[in-house]
């Protein structure tokens, strides 16, 4: 068998949706990004959402239009990709690295608590969904991560590159904090090849972002060239940037969401398959399910190959790809990268559960395409070679 880390699940609308983009003569940003905004807004239930060509542009555009600026502090998980640090220094801002919780990988209220203790003048906290689950957002307690960030003033802008559709309760991620920012990359949970979207129920902000993700400019370009009215004049208010999604991409993501809730319960289904056929394989831990199978978007399945197992995590990557399997590594921790390391003297021993993930982690294929055989070849190959 060869089984690819991931794979693009296509199949229904996509081609259908680019054809119309193709026939009608405007392939940028037009009605069809309109449409996907719409009904994306819709699905999560926020009021606005704002489509742009990545999630680091909306992460950028989130942190724009929340008023941060050169100087001010905000916490990030070291837990994650570059661009959820990045688009700070974009600012001229500092991240704070926090260390996560052993097991889900996500910042919990205690590591917050703990973080606002020793940097009470933190203006925002970037939430990773880390894998594709929430932690504690809220609780009757008022103990959750978004009962802190309201307790404490803090802006939370939640990065839920992993995270649709994802739940916390009954709501959708990209209902809680103040802006969420989703990826549609091509090996996320739904794809329109290269994009992402902002969403917020926040009107100033989404006016912010809106101008602001198109060179600062007050009128949307398909309203600037496809009216039929006379005036052509525009204004530019700011110096934005050039973040728009084409409509060619909102195609795509059009046909995607439409199957959205059935690529989740497919990646479910191999979840539940992973937990089954390696739960008592002593050498690995398992990631922790923290609520619902069913709240979780399962982005990622990253399993940990503890110390004393016969083989290195960078070992076991070599071995499974010797047999014809992919596998991937979330993440190499910030903390560890040249950057942040040097530039905010960070060491490894401030983040001691960031550590025990990174010296094991490795992610498992996980894709609504994944078969019962293949998935059965994947866990007979993990026992071959770790036990």
């Amino acid at each position: 068998m060869n089984i690819p880390f991931s794979k693009v699940p296509l199949g229904g609308n996509e081609y259908k949706y680019i054809d119309e983009v193709l026939k009608s003569g405007w392939l940028t940003t037009s009605s069809k990004a309109l449409r996907f905004e719409k009904l994306f807004s819709e699905y999560v239930g926020v009021r606005y959402a704002c489509a742009v060509n990545s999630c680091t542009s909306a992460l950028h555009l989130a942190v724009e239009a929340a008023g941060i600026r050169k100087g001010d502090k905000v916490l990030v998980p070291s837990l994650t990709f570059t661009a959820s640090a990045e688009i700070l220094r974009y600012m001229e801002a500092d991240p704070v690295f926090l260390d996560v919780e052993y097991g889900t990988g996500l910042i919990s209220p205690s590591v917050l608590k703990k973080a606002l203790d020793k940097h009470p003048d933190v203006k925002a906290l970037i939430l990773v969904h880390y894998g594709g689950q929430a932690p504690l957002m809220t609780s009757h307690e008022g103990d959750g991560i978004l009962d802190i960030c309201r307790q404490k003033k803090i802006i939370l802008i939640e990065d839920a590159a992993h995270a649709f559709p994802a739940k916390f309760n009954d709501r959708f991620i990209g209902s809680f904090g103040d802006i969420t920012c989703f990826s549609f990359y091509a090996n996320k949970t739904i794809t329109t090849g290269e994009g992402g979207m902002l969403v917020t129920d926040n009107e100033e902000i989404y006016k912010r972002a809106k101008i602001m993700r198109l060179h600062g400019i007050n009128r949307d370009i398909w309203e600037r060239f496809t009216s039929n009215k006379s005036s052509w004049e525009y204004d530019v208010v700011a110096p934005g940037y050039k973040y728009n999604m084409p409509d060619v991409n909102a195609a795509i993501g059009l046909a995607q969401l439409e199957k959205a809730e059935y690529f989740r319960s497919q990646r479910q289904r191999c979840a539940s398959f992973y937990y089954n056929e390696l739960k008592n394989v002593p050498e690995i831990d398992l990631p922790v399910c923290a609520g619902p199978l069913e709240n979780h978007s399962w982005h990622l399945f990253p399993i940990i190959i503890k110390p004393g197992a016969k083989v290195t995590r960078n070992d076991f990557i070599q071995m499974m790809a010797g047999e014809s399997i992919g596998t991937s590594v979330h993440y190499k921790p910030l903390h560890r990268m040249t950057y942040y390391r040097d530039t905010y003297n960070l060491v490894p021993d401030d983040f001691p559960d960031t550590e025990r993930i990174w010296n094991g982690t490795v992610s498992l294929p996980i894709y609504p395409g994944l078969k019962d055989d293949e998935l059965n070849y994947v866990c007979g190959t993990i026992k071959k070679i770790i036990q």
